[in-house]
């Protein structure tokens, strides 16, 4: 009931408000039913976190079957070809998740670190002022340090992405064995940007955690 109430004041402002008008009009709503921008922002980034641990597996489970298909033996080809058309599809669904995860902590970090800018203008003395300045000016760093890392594994992700639907697509266009010695070549190339992603996936996730460490010590 409470997110409905929250829903329906935000589309008050959703017609006329810009975009940051309307996120900073959410998230003040939700502090009013006692959830503060912080806790939502933690929130959210564990939620970024599980996406792409979610992606990890089903990107390395793409290139298993990807893997499979090169070492087709005989057997139906068609249902080979579904299988990898599965994991292509569920990758995007991955991928798809994880960047709307991203713009979900984009959202909410935006809007506390514009009130925690404007508070500090309210705080009249100059030793608070300045030591709570230094503190947003710290988190954010680290914050903006996450989102370039966040960033970057969904760049990643479309590099994988576009290969195996240029190969799911030509494998449709062509079942036959002539089609998987064809795509022999790709697998390396897919193997290699998969395990840059699952890289970068790591190390995101790795500073999701130290970002989540120092807003909670704050």
């Amino acid at each position: 009931m409470k997110q409905v109430l929250v829903f329906g004041f935000i589309s008050l402002f959703a017609l006329t408000g810009c975009k940051s008008t309307v996120q900073d009009a959410y998230f003040n709503m939700w502090e009013k039913i006692g959830f503060e921008k912080r806790e939502i922002l933690v929130d959210r980034v564990e939620d970024a976190q599980e996406s792409q641990q979610e992606a990890q597996e089903q990107f390395a489970s793409a290139l298993e079957e990807f893997s499979t298909l090169i070492n087709f033996d005989g057997g139906e080809l068609e249902e080979v070809y579904g299988s990898l058309n599965d994991q292509f599809e569920a990758s995007q669904e991955s991928a798809q998740d994880v960047t709307d995860r991203i713009d979900k902590v984009q959202n909410v970090a935006e809007s506390l670190f514009r009130e925690w800018a404007e508070e500090i203008e309210l705080i009249s003395n100059a030793n608070l002022k300045r030591d709570s300045a230094r503190q947003m000016k710290e988190t954010q760093r680290k914050y903006d340090g996450l989102l370039r890392s966040m960033r970057k594994v969904e760049g990643s992700m479309q590099p994988v992405l576009t290969a195996l639907q240029d190969n799911v697509l030509y494998l449709k266009h062509n079942l036959n064995a002539n089609a998987i010695g064809a795509l022999q070549g790709e697998l390396s190339t897919i193997k290699r940007d998969v395990n840059v992603l699952l890289k970068e996936m790591n190390a995101a996730i790795s500073q999701s955690d130290e970002f989540i460490k120092t807003l909670q010590s704050e």
